[in-house]
């Protein structure tokens, strides 16, 4: 495996926690979450176009990744959940509470599928298949959150 090769699979393993023996998606949320946290201090237009190009880039490395390991959607390829906790995080404020709450949140809505995430990830291939469904799962949790939020008054 050359070089870049292997950049592109330490990137999509998110720093190897892909290759976890078990759920790894969870432990691709887990790495995302130090990336929530400085993104939070962020100010919003910058926040926005952040977590913009990091789906644009993750699309791209997972798109990459699907190629080198010739499987469609492989479990290894967690940079989807590392989007995903970032659009559940976004423009909340960020502590022990609210990432706990947003990961376990996300994580349901990540394994559930519920519509439209479990269609777009059957209805759209390569790297964007890959990390839309996650996209999609990190809106409804970031409402959800928000919501939960509200409601208990943080």
């Amino acid at each position: 495996m050359k070089f870049n090769d292997k950049t592109i699979m330490l990137l999509a393993t998110g720093c190897n926690t892909g290759y976890a023996p078990a759920v790894p998606g969870t432990f691709g949320t887990l790495a995302g979450l130090p990336l929530c946290f400085l993104v939070s201090y962020l100010p919003v237009s910058m926040t926005f176009l952040s977590i913009l190009a990091f789906i644009i880039f993750a699309i791209w490395i997972a798109d990459r990744a699907e190629g080198l390991i010739g499987k469609k959607d492989p479990g290894c390829i967690v940079i989807d959940e590392i989007a995903g906790i970032l659009v559940t995080m976004a423009l909340l404020p960020f502590s022990i509470t609210t990432a706990v709450l947003g990961f376990f949140i996300f994580r349901i809505f990540d394994i559930l599928k519920p519509f439209p995430a479990r269609y777009l990830e059957a209805h759209i291939d390569g790297g964007a298949g890959i990390v839309i469904d996650d996209i999609a799962a990190g809106i409804m949790a970031n409402i959800v959150l928000r919501c939960l939020l509200w409601v208990i008054g943080i």
